[in-house]
């Protein structure tokens, strides 16, 4: 296996364009409108872009409201207490420990347990840097059970 070869550059680039396409018939004040009632119904930020682009055909929320979906959701006080992709991965890390309890001798699964925490802690040392987290926030294994058990 020759790995000095560079990988392939198959995949599809974003048009650059300052405003919305013409073909949009959705406004920023209904996209905004769209974004809150689909937060309400439990969506994370990822599945909102997801469905509004596939059931309602707003190809980038950015391109008509000028914001991100996270940051409209913080604005109207329904963003997640913390980061969507942080959130995945403590879901991730708390599946891997009950897998654990079960098979104890799964060494490959302790292996991608130590990986998706360490994951986890370079994500939070980032997001306490930016700001999305408080300064004292650190990732407990026993209350991350609690955290994904309830809602985010």
């Amino acid at each position: 296996m020759n790995k000095k070869r560079a990988h392939g550059q198959s995949h599809s680039t974003r048009p650059v364009r300052t405003g919305a396409p013409k073909w949009v018939r959705f406004t920023r004040e209904e996209v905004e409108l769209l974004i809150e009632e689909l937060s309400k119904k439990g969506y994370p930020p990822s599945m909102i872009g997801l469905i509004l682009r596939d059931q309602y055909g707003v190809p980038l929320v950015r391109q008509i409201a000028g914001k991100k979906v996270v940051q409209i959701l913080e604005e109207k006080g329904l963003a997640p207490k913390i980061p969507e992709d942080l959130y995945n991965l403590i879901k991730k890390a708390v599946n891997i420990r009950r897998h654990l309890f079960e098979h104890p001798k799964d060494k490959k699964a302790k292996r991608g347990l130590e990986e998706t925490e360490s994951k986890i802690r370079r994500l939070v040392r980032y997001y306490i840097e930016v700001g999305k987290l408080p300064q004292g926030w650190r990732y407990e294994p026993e209350k991350a059970e609690l955290l994904v058990s309830g809602a985010q």
